[in-house]
Formats: C-alpha cells, structure tokens, sequence
C-alpha cells in the first residue's frame, strides 16, 4: 500500500513531543511490512540542522495563498536505518525560525499561513512525486485541511476524490483556531465555513475540519478514543467525534526499543537488561543521583519525571505532595523539562528549599532522559489526561515502576500493583483514578511500601521489563485500518 504520511514532526528531523516519535518510527514498521510510505513535513531550521542528509530534487511549486501565489521548493532526506523517503517543503519565510510553532511561549502570528500552505504542498507532492499515492496518513491540526482539499479540490493529473484519508488527533486540545477572515487564505469556499465543517464558535477550525473531511479517524490509544467522545475531554468536539464514531479507532502508539533498550542504551553509566538488571540499576541509579546533586543512597526511593511541565501533567498535585514528603526526608525527587513558567518558579524553589530531596533541570536533553529513566526507582505520570504516553513504555523497560493515573494510553498499558494482580503476575505499576493530591499520595504509599519488599518488588519489574510495547503490534493494526479505509471510498465511489 503507497501511504503519504502527512505531518509536522518526525524524529530524527524534529520534534516537541510524542508526534515526532510516531512519525518518525511508523513509517519504518510498516515498510518492513511491504507497504510504501514516504514522509513530507515542513524544512523547519530544526530539520535542516538535525545532522540528517538531506538534498535537493529541483522540484518546485507555487500554490495561492489568499490570492498570492507562494513558490516552494523540495527537498529529500530518508528516515535512518531504512529506505523510507522522507521530503520536506522548503519555504524559509514560514519555517526558517526558531521554533517550529512559537517563540517565548506565543504562537506565531502566521501559524494559519504557514500550515494552509503546507497543506496545499501535500496536493504538489502527490501530483510531482507521489501519484499512486492510496492513502493520505494526516498527523493533528497542522495537516487538518488537507482532507479538506483532497474532497475539493482537482487535481492536475491526479484524481484526488480517489485517495483515501486517515487523520490521527494525538491531542484534542491543539486544534489550530484562528480568526474567521483567515478563511479567505485557505481558498476554500466559504460555503464549508459553517458549523457542522470548518467553523467552531464563530473561528476556523483546523482540526474540527479534519474531522469533518476525513474518510477516518484514529488516535493514539484505545482508551483515549472513548474518553474524547465525552464532554470531559472532548474539548468542544465531543459531538462531532460520537457522530463519527463508527469511523474512529483507538490504535496504541509503540516503543522503539532500537533508541528505548537498556541492554544497548550508550547513554547510560551501565547497561542491563532482565537477566542482570539489579547491579546494572543500581549503578544507574548512583550516578543520576550524582548528576543531579542528590545524596548517593542506595535504599532512598528515586521518584523521576520527564517531559512538558504542565497542568496536563499534574504538576498541580505534585506541588501539593512534594514539600510533605521532603520535609520528612523519605524519598528523593528528580524532574527533567520545560514548561509552564509557573512550574520552572515552583520546582527551582523546592530545588533551593530542599536541596538534598529535589533536584531539577530545566531544559530538555535526550541523554538524561535516558539516565532518568534507567536511574530512577518510580517514574511519575499523574496526568490530568493522556492521550496515549511513551514515557511509560520506556520505563518498563528500564526497570522503572510508573505511577500513572488511569486514563487515556497510561490506563491501556499500566495494570495496578492490586493483591490480585500481583499474585496473577499481571502488575507492571501503579495507578489511581480520582484526579486529587490525596489519591495520588495513596498511590505513591502503596509504591513506596512495594518497594521496601525487595522480592514483590522484584517481580513487579521484571512483569514490566518482559512486557513487548513495540511498534510492531501497533503497525499491524495500522494496516488493517488503511484496508478498511480503503474499502470505505471504494464502496462510496
């Protein structure tokens, strides 16, 4: 099958969260399955600098953006390790910058521009590069219109109403709303601006268009599918997807052990895999610790936590919880990331107040994340929702005990250190349901309880480091879903 996977974010090229990682590990599954993706995201500065090989194909394009023709051009590169084709749009006006969506915590101003014209670029590389393309793979509200346009608009040699889509939302809350005139920069009719297609409370709507186009949807984890149909976490769209949702599948994201493996991991200060993994984290978890500043103590408990820091996160019921704990001295606490400048004040503090129980680095750095995730003892996912997480996936690998709340992805992968499911083998963490401080400090008690029984404890790890979370499973099911979409526009042909 020829799939384009449509998408902003594709590791190693660039990256501010788990779309990059899909992105750039999906395609390389399902080639070795025998189907034929090629990748095209936007030549973001991030991109070219990413040390990848990339090269030019004089191949250029000009597609209209409210009315004035924009000139493109495109450039070639190819995921590592494998024979996928990966192009990027080249436009430096719109992705030569800094970051690829905003600068010191805004958007840019042009967001609407920039991705109405990656869109278009999407139909350029069909009609130039790829023409037997089946299936059209969007990745969130950056490629929302693209259904959109494969519905309207004609191609020049290429019969667009034939190719199938397939948009996959990894998080409902970024939609991609702007101002209702900017309408006139998609060159759609304004006849689709209307609330059941592009318009959501009087703006455009980039995702809720996608929903609307889209011969099917997806997201990232069985779990997830369920709760965006309801008004909680359906951010305003919760109508919209229980309408489709005969056309929505929950496919689990996977882990790439060829980056995420103990056993190889060249970042770490030993490696380890189940057969000798005590020694091997032990030493681990010594020289996090030493790298983070905190007391060398083999028998403190090592809570770790990696990733944005945000509400979504539940920071807010860390914040509650930290300054009990360190004041009775029981565990050690280590944060890696960036955020909300709210939690930088708030962790920096704790750091300063209570030096020897929290430690904390304020930036993002993909060696230490792989330290944290082999150094710690628990690895901490107290998310508000979660569409479908990787951090935990990594962590049970590395011998790391997560501690999730039960939603979205952490609900599919995480079975609860419950007497039952311990003595059926089945526990891999912990996890809690009610969204409060007092839930999550039960939580954390029970943790740290298990992990004074260095037996229960043991098999607790070992559950979860046996556990296959990989991408194959999931790119197995991804095929079933482009048959099924595939089938659908024939039938409706």
């Amino acid at each position: 099958m020829k799939i384009l996977f449509a998408t902003a974010e594709a590791v190693p090229f660039c990256k501010t969260g788990g779309l990059g990682d899909v992105c750039g590990s999906l395609p390389v599954e399902l080639a070795l399955r025998g189907h034929q993706p090629i990748v095209l995201l936007p030549a973001f500065r991030q991109a070219l600098e990413s040390g990848q090989p990339i090269e030019r194909t004089g191949i250029e394009f000009e597609v209209p953006i409210g009315g004035k023709p924009v000139r493109g051009t495109l450039l070639r590169s190819r995921l590592p390790d494998s024979n996928v084709p990966v192009y990027l749009v080249e436009q430096p006006d719109y992705y030569d910058r800094a970051e690829l969506y905003q600068e010191q915590g805004s958007d840019y101003n042009d967001n609407c521009e920039r991705f109405v014209f990656f869109s278009r670029a999407v139909l350029e590389v069909i009609e130039q590069v790829a023409p037997e393309t089946e299936l059209v793979h969007c990745h969130d509200w950056t490629t929302g219109l693209v259904p959109a346009y494969l519905k309207t608009l004609a191609g020049r040699n290429v019969d667009f109403s034939q190719i199938a889509s397939l948009f996959t939302i990894h998080n409902l809350a970024y939609q991609g709303t702007f101002w209702h005139w900017d309408m006139e920069l998609t060159g759609l009719d304004w006849k689709y601006f209307n609330w059941q297609q592009m318009e959501f409370y009087g703006q455009l709507n980039f995702l809720k268009t996608a929903l609307a186009f889209a011969d099917a949807l997806s997201t990232v984890s069985p779990t997830y599918a369920q709760e965006i149909q309801l008004p909680e976490h359906g951010c305003g769209l919760d109508g919209v997807l229980r309408q489709r949702a005969e056309d929505l599948f929950g496919v689990l994201n996977g882990c790439d052990y060829g980056e995420w493996n103990p056993a190889t991991d060249p970042h770490l200060a030993r490696q380890y895999s189940v057969h000798d993994f005590s020694a091997g984290k032990a030493a681990c978890k010594q020289a996090l610790q030493h790298e983070m500043g905190l007391p060398e103590i083999a028998d403190t408990p090592l809570l770790v936590m990696v990733g944005r820091l945000a509400d979504q996160k539940g920071l807010d019921l860390l914040a509650t919880l930290i300054p009990q704990y360190a004041e009775r001295g029981e565990v050690q606490w280590a944060f890696l990331g960036t955020g909300d400048p709210k939690y930088h004040k708030l962790l920096a503090d704790l750091a300063t107040r209570y030096p020897k129980q929290v430690a904390v680095r304020l930036e993002f750095s993909n060696p230490l994340a792989h330290r944290m995730e082999a150094g710690g003892d628990l690895f901490l996912m107290p998310s508000r929702y979660e569409p479908c997480g990787l951090n935990q996936m990594y962590s049970l690998r590395y011998g790391t005990a997560p501690v999730v709340r039960s939603t979205g992805g952490l609900a599919d992968t995480i079975t609860d250190a419950s007497d039952q499911a311990m003595s059926q083998g089945t526990a891999n963490g912990f996890s809690f349901s009610e969204y409060s401080p007092e839930a999550l400090g039960a939580t954390l008690e029970r943790a740290i309880a298990l992990y004074r029984n260095p037996d229960r404890w043991r098999q607790l790890l070992l559950t979860g480091m046996q556990q296959d979370w990989s991408w194959s499973t999931s790119a197995e099911r991804y095929g079933e879903v482009y048959r099924e979409t595939l089938a659908r526009v024939a039938l409706a042909v």
